[in-house]
């Protein structure tokens, strides 16, 4: 079975277009050193019953929305190979600038997770 990590974060609307453009940069550097799959996913209904809805698992302020991600790989090992050539890739370390971020990293949550089904 497969690998995931699996993203939550609060981004300011105004910087969903910087935020894409970031992570379409990013999502060729991990598919690049062997990401099976790189998803990110922008909030879009919210209005969900009965359930907790992420921007409350998250606490977005009023100008924010959410942004759901994953990153698929063949096993857990695979995850930590492709992860330690990404970390050391000169492209992540320029995109990562905190002073340059469309988004709060301290807010981010983040984990790794055994797939259990797939379809």
């Amino acid at each position: 079975m497969s690998y995931v990590d699996g993203f939550v974060l609060p981004v300011p609307k105004s910087k969903i277009d910087a935020y894409r453009e970031m992570a379409k940069k990013a999502s060729a550097v991990w598919r690049e050193h062997g990401a099976i799959q790189y998803v990110e996913a922008v909030g879009d209904d919210f209005a969900v019953k009965e359930v907790v809805p992420f921007t409350q698992l998250v606490t977005v302020k009023p100008d924010e929305t959410v942004v759901f991600a994953w990153i698929m790989y063949q096993s857990r090992e695979h995850r930590d190979e492709v992860n330690k050539k990404v970390m050391a890739d000169p492209r992540i370390k320029d995109m990562c600038s905190p002073d340059d971020m469309p988004f709060d990293c301290a807010r981010m949550a983040c984990s790794g997770f055994k797939t259990i089904v797939e379809a």
